[in-house]
């Protein structure tokens, strides 16, 4: 049996927005109850990340460390239609990557106690992104 529903997110530009309770009501409304679920965006300068959601400090130190691994503006990229953060955004998204998938039991996702799911926008301009859930079981 599979499930599956998206929806929009619109950020502020870069940093990340938690969509767990997004996700989870997808999960909720799929009725299955044991299998996965598959988190992804339909994008190629975001990403979609499963990482601590107790402590913000987590995610300003990964911006932190996405500017270091690939920087705005770099001179040796050929790719800037779209101004300084456009590779870097690229490069971002291919290291953090655009899903992810999460254990479902009970109609739940089965996440540990201090994670969420997260849109992690790269490019520093608003956008609007599509999520796309898919509930397997």
């Amino acid at each position: 049996m599979a499930f599956q529903q998206s929806f929009e997110v619109n950020t502020r530009g870069r940093g990340t927005i938690e969509i767990t309770h997004n996700v989870a009501r997808i999960v909720s409304a799929s009725g299955i109850q044991v299998g996965l679920a598959h988190v992804f965006v339909q994008h190629t300068s975001c990403s979609v990340v499963l990482t601590e959601n107790a402590d913000p400090s987590v995610r300003r130190d990964l911006e932190t460390l996405a500017a270091r691994w690939a920087p705005d503006g770099d001179a040796a990229y050929r790719h800037d239609n779209e101004g300084d953060d456009d590779m870097a955004a690229h490069g971002r998204n291919i290291l953090a990557g655009a899903s992810v998938t999460i254990p479902v039991g009970g109609s739940d996702m089965l996440l540990g106690t201090w994670q969420g799911i997260y849109l992690w926008e790269h490019r520093t301009l608003s956008q609007r992104r599509r999520v796309v859930v898919t509930v397997i079981g």
